[in-house]
């Protein structure tokens, strides 16, 4: 394979991937990616690493802890996942995407390996994003988990300290029915003697967290029960927070994330942040203030609550589950409008009666399929979505619902658009 998107068509079509194919490219054991990875080296163990999982908000938290390593001068590589406009998303040094002709390079000399064992695609991803880290000698790098934590492609590092940021219903299919299934899924990247912090106590999954790291050993702190958060100011920009430790000092700090659901988020990275300076990681106050008030510059997040444009009012959100759509809801209630333009696909496996309830019913609703083979289709959504007395058009495309609620707006309205990271994604990518 010759170019870059050749690789690429090779990547997406030859091997299972979860966003095309959903639970069958799901791969349930570390066989695939401990082939790939020894067959390189294991370059995962030449680099250190934070391990982040959890049902929302790992992402974004994510990315707020590069910021803060890559603003204190640590050269912190960023694997994520899913990419919205361009598959170098997911691997990142310093905030820049991985380079084209490196991909190409680990495809084509690996390509034999990757027909034997026929791993899924983000098997691939992860071993080549490790692969990259360790050449591009990065000092450490944020690891997201992709589904689950236990059985995931990314469970082969040893990290200074594992995050997981909350538990909510998703991939039930998969990750199992109940938040204690679940819980004990993505309490699998619990190590051995490591520090694991916990963003937000429930009290369904607290006791499975805590079983976990005593039995292994591993420091856990629940980081809701470290420190109180108040909102100060929150503007389609940003958000001012005071943070109080709950036996010290208080801060304030300006978080270019505006999302409701970054009050929590938040709080996980700051308890990181503390055990990475009590292993002897130089991360002084004033670098994470600045970098936690610039994190979309500095790593180039998108699709968080992001304001797409003024005029028209326009704002997408990945939020895609139960806990993701309550928080979408949460936010919409802080920005002022008129009449509600919600712009909404979704997945063919997502159960969407964890989702379609908390939906708002007095918005005008333009349902769309994305472009990929897991889309539900327009009018199987609509036919859902009117059961929970949500009504609107159905449209032959995401860009084409985007015209019809822009042609339907009015000065002062709010047009929104979400239920899907591929929804999210070809709007970005027009």
């Amino acid at each position: 394979m010759k170019t870059y998107p050749e690789v690429l068509d090779y990547l997406y079509t030859r091997l299972p991937i979860f966003t095309r194919d959903g639970a069958s490219a799901y791969k349930k054991d570390l066989d695939r990616t401990l082939t790939l990875c020894k067959a390189i080296g294991n370059p995962q163990d030449t680099f250190k690493t934070i391990h982040v999982a959890g049902t929302n908000g790992k992402g974004s938290s994510s990315h707020m802890l590069a910021a803060i390593l890559a603003s204190a001068g640590y050269k912190t590589g960023l694997y994520t996942s899913p990419h919205l406009v361009d598959f170098r998303e997911r691997i990142r040094v310093n905030g820049e995407w991985i380079d084209a002709q490196f991909v190409m390079d680990y495809v084509n000399t690996q390509k034999d390996l990757i027909e034997d064992i026929q791993p899924s695609f983000f098997e691939v991803t992860v071993a080549m994003a490790f692969d990259y880290f360790a050449k591009q000698e990065v000092d450490i790098a944020i690891v997201e988990v992709g589904l689950g934590g236990r059985l995931d492609s990314t469970n082969i590092i040893h990290p200074e300290v594992s995050l997981i940021t909350n538990i909510g219903m998703d991939h039930m299919n998969i990750l199992g029915n109940t938040l204690e299934e679940i819980a004990q899924e993505k309490a699998g990247i619990i190590k051995q003697d490591t520090p694991v912090v916990i963003s937000e106590t429930h009290p369904s999954t607290e006791p499975i967290f805590k079983k976990t790291a005593h039995t292994l050993n591993a420091p856990i702190v629940f980081a809701d029960q470290q420190y109180r958060l108040e909102v100060i100011e929150r503007t389609a920009e940003q958000q001012r927070l005071e943070i109080c430790a709950i036996e010290g000092a208080c801060g304030e700090f300006t978080l270019d994330l505006t999302g409701s659901y970054q009050c929590k988020n938040i709080l996980g990275v700051l308890a990181v942040v503390d055990i990475l300076q009590e292993k002897g990681w130089v991360l002084p106050g004033s670098f994470v203030t600045e970098a936690l008030a610039h994190v979309k510059r500095l790593t180039g997040l998108q699709g968080r609550w992001q304001v797409l444009s003024t005029d028209p009012l326009m704002i997408c959100d990945t939020g895609h589950n139960e806990d993701g759509i309550k928080e979408v809801v949460r936010n919409l209630a802080y920005v002022s409008h008129q009449k509600l333009h919600i712009v909404i696909g979704a997945m063919k496996d997502k159960d969407l009666d964890h989702m379609l309830p908390y939906l708002p019913k007095d918005a005008a609703y333009y349902f769309a399929s994305p472009n990929t083979p897991r889309a539900m289709d327009a009018e199987e959504l609509a036919a859902k979505a009117e059961g929970y007395g949500l009504k609107g058009q159905i449209c032959d495309s995401v860009a084409e619902a985007v015209n019809v609620a822009t042609s339907k707006y009015s000065p002062g309205d709010l047009i929104f658009i979400g239920g899907s990271n591929f929804v999210v994604a070809e709007v970005l990518g027009k």
